[in-house]
């Protein structure tokens, strides 16, 4: 899987599932801060990540994942 595919659908269940405007999911936006993602969301993404992309997201990695590249990234690395 390439890094647009990842991306289109990590954006794609960004405004599906959480809502969020598309316009806002950009590679430096923060999580939290700019895409208001709280700690209920992060339960629905571990879900999602696991039924997309057929792995569980550990908590503990998370933990240096900002922004929405950064996510992006982290999701490349396991699935490749």
């Amino acid at each position: 899987m390439t890094k647009t595919e990842i991306e289109e659908k990590v954006k794609g269940f960004m405004v599906d599932e959480l809502e969020i405007e598309a316009e806002a999911l950009v590679p430096e936006a923060l999580l939290k801060e700019d895409l208001g993602i709280d700690s209920l969301d992060y339960v629905d993404i571990v879900v999602i990540v696991d039924k997309i992309f057929g792995f569980k997201i550990k908590p503990e990695e998370m933990t240096q994942v900002k922004t929405l590249g950064q996510f992006c990234d982290y999701i490349e690395q396991k699935v490749s």
